[in-house]
C-alpha cells in the first residue's frame, strides 16, 4: 500500500488487529513460552519479496516502494514502510520472517519464521493468474512443508512439536478472490457460476482445508484477518458516484467475514488451537469514520488504499 500520511497511518490499518491479537497472546507468549518464529501466509498486504522471484507482473521492488523503509529501502513489500506483520513480528520479538523464494532463506535463517505471501494470491488457485506467476494458497501450504522438511534436519521430536505448537502463523487471504477473480466477469467466469453466498461458501470450504493441513502438519496458533471494505479502494471507487464507496462489493463482503469468525469459532474446537479472527473491516471502517483519531483531520480515501488489492 502506498500511502501519504502521518507516522499513525503509517503503521498500516491493522494495527487494531496487532493490539487485539496481542492481547489474546497475553499468559502465551511470556518468557517461558516466548514466540520462536511466525509463519506467514498471504497476498501482497504482506508480500515482503516472493513476487521478486516470480515471473509476475505484481512486483513491489522498486521505488517510490519502500521509501520510508529505513536501511532497506523497496524489497518487495507492497509498502512505503513496515507491513503489519512486520510490526507484528517486532511486538513479538521475532525478526521479519525473509521470503520464501529467496535463496538464502534456507539452513538456521528459516528458524524465525518464513513469508510465504505472494501479491495477487488467492484463496482459489486461479485467482490473479492474468498478473502471471504467484504462489497461491495451496501452493504457499506446500511451501510450508517444504520449510518444515528443512526444520525436521535441525530439530525433531518433542523440540519440534513444541516449537511449531508456539509459533504464530498469519493468514491474509480473500481481497484478490473479489478484486481479481469475482469482480472481473471478463476474465474469470466464477459469478456466473456462483451466487455472492455461494462463492464466499466456496472460499470458505478451500481456505478450512488448507487451515486444517496447517494445524495437521503442526501449527497451533493462528491469526486470520477478514477481508477490509474492497468496496472502498479506488479501483472500485472508479465505477462509483464520487466521494462513495461501492456498497454492493461491501455488502457481499460480509458473509465471507462472516463465515470466517463462525469458521474461527469451529476451529478452535481442535486440540490446543488457537485461531484468531482479525476484524479488519471493522478496523478500517473506523479510521474512515473517525479520521481524526488516527491524525488526520480529513482524510480522502484515495489518498488512503492502495490502487488495486494483488
Amino acid at each position: 500500500m502506498m500511502m501519504k500520511a502521518n507516522n499513525a497511518i503509517k503503521w498500516s490499518w491493522f494495527m487494531n488487529l496487532i493490539v487485539f491479537f496481542l492481547h489474546c497472546l497475553n499468559g502465551i507468549a511470556v518468557e517461558s513460552e516466548r514466540v520462536p518464529a511466525m509463519f506467514v501466509f498471504g497476498d501482497s498486504l504482506v508480500d515482503v519479496g516472493n513476487n521478486n522471484y516470480l515471473s509476475s507482473i505484481a512486483k513491489a521492488n522498486y521505488f517510490p516502494y519502500g521509501v520510508d523503509f529505513a536501511k532497506f529501502g523497496p524489497t518487495g513489500r507492497f509498502s512505503n514502510g513496515k507491513t503489519f506483520v512486520d510490526i507484528l513480528g517486532e511486538n513479538l520479538g521475532v525478526p521479519y520472517p525473509p521470503a520464501f523464494a529467496d535463496p538464502n532463506t534456507a539452513g538456521p535463517a528459516i528458524l524465525g519464521g518464513v513469508n510465504y505471501a505472494s501479491a495477487a494470491a488467492g484463496i482459489l488457485d486461479e485467482t490473479g493468474q492474468h498478473y502471471g506467476q504467484r504462489y497461491s494458497l495451496s501452493q504457499q501450504v506446500l511451501n510450508f512443508e517444504t520449510t518444515l522438511n528443512q526444520i525436521r534436519t535441525l530439530m525433531s521430536g518433542r523440540n519440534l512439536t513444541e516449537y511449531l505448537g508456539k509459533s504464530i502463523a498469519v493468514l491474509v487471504f480473500g481481497s484478490n478472490d473479489y478484486i481479481n477473480n469475482y469482480l472481473m466477469p471478463s476474465v474469470y467466469s466464477s459469478s456466473f457460476y456462483y451466487s455472492p453466498p455461494d462463492f464466499a461458501n466456496l472460499l470458505l470450504n478451500h481456505y478450512t482445508r488448507q487451515l486444517l493441513a496447517l494445524y495437521n502438519l503442526g501449527l497451533r496458533k493462528f491469526l486470520l484477518p477478514g477481508i477490509g471494505p474492497l468496496g472502498c479502494i479506488p479501483n472500485q471507487r472508479a465505477s462509483a458516484p464520487p466521494d462513495r464507496c461501492v456498497d454492493y462489493v461491501n455488502q457481499i463482503l460480509g458473509t465471507f467475514n462472516e463465515g470466517l469468525r463462525s469458521l474461527v469459532d469451529q476451529l478452535n474446537k481442535h486440540p490446543g488451537a488457537m485461531f484468531v479472527y482479525g476484524n479488519s473491516y471493522g478496523s478500517v471502517g473506523d479510521i474512515l469514520n473517525n479520521p481524526g483519531t488516527y491524525g488526520k483531520k480529513c482524510y480522502m480515501l484515495q489518498n488512503f488504499f492502495s490502487f488495486t488489492e494483488i
